[in-house]
């Protein structure tokens, strides 16, 4: 849904078609959830029960180039701030990949993978599909638009050894839980009673991050969801 002064209703149409084929092409054969896309101009209205991306200008929140929200209606909705990724040098077009591959994957943000590395120790892992890959270098393009990449559900699979399969689509992972640089993950110490912390490519123990920003899928996880906020398209 357009909703950017910065892009016309032109320049999203043929993004929207690649990320389309995204869906169908390359991200169903290897989850095995699809999606019809329908694009909404900027005067339009999505159709009630619709999940939603939208095209926004400026982030309302410092470094967020795009985060999750839930839609008046309680639904799953991304967005994404058009203006702020082409200041820090980016592209929307990941950004919106980004975020719809993992609406895709984990829509209720309540989905974890389980290592458990004794009887009373373990690590829980959040189903984020883009953040360990989500660096613009290692995306791709369709029919000349870039698109992210996105890791396989290998990549949660523990039990996977190095070099054994497939663990993203532009095969740039070697092994479950591996972070490319620019890549973090969301993750929970059972016995650290601290809740959710965020660890980065660049890091070999936890980083303890600080307070996530708002609206984004580590905040949700974070939140009780009785406290989560419904938001619109402004």
């Amino acid at each position: 849904m357009n909703r950017s002064t910065v892009l016309t209703d032109d320049e999203i149409r043929p993004v929207v078609a690649a990320l389309q084929t995204q869906v169908h092409r390359d991200w169903a054969p290897a989850w095995g959830t699809d999606a019809d896309l329908t694009f909404v101009p900027t005067a339009g209205q999505p159709e009630p029960g619709a999940w939603q991306l939208i095209l926004l200008d400026d982030s309302d929140q410092a470094s967020a180039l795009g985060y999750h929200d839930l839609s008046s209606e309680g639904l799953p909705l991304g967005k994404i701030f058009a203006r702020t990724d082409h200041a820090a040098g980016l592209q929307w077009s990941v950004t919106a990949s980004h975020e719809m591959v993992e609406m895709l994957a984990d829509p209720d943000i309540n989905l974890t993978a389980f290592v458990q590395s004794s009887a009373t120790k373990g690590t829980l892992y959040a189903y984020e599909s883009a953040d360990a890959c989500e660096a613009d270098q290692y995306g791709y393009a369709i029919d000349g638009v870039q698109v992210s990449d996105f890791v396989f559900p290998a990549w949660f699979e523990s039990f996977r050894k190095s070099g054994s399969t497939q663990f993203d689509f532009g095969r740039h992972i070697t092994a479950p839980f591996q972070l490319l640089p620019g890549g973090y993950i969301s993750v929970y110490d059972i016995r650290s009673g601290s809740g959710w912390h965020q660890l980065t490519a660049a890091s070999a123990p936890l980083q303890y991050a600080a307070r996530p920003r708002v609206g984004s899928r580590r905040e949700r996880r974070r939140v009780p969801r009785d406290q989560w906020l419904l938001s619109t398209a402004s």
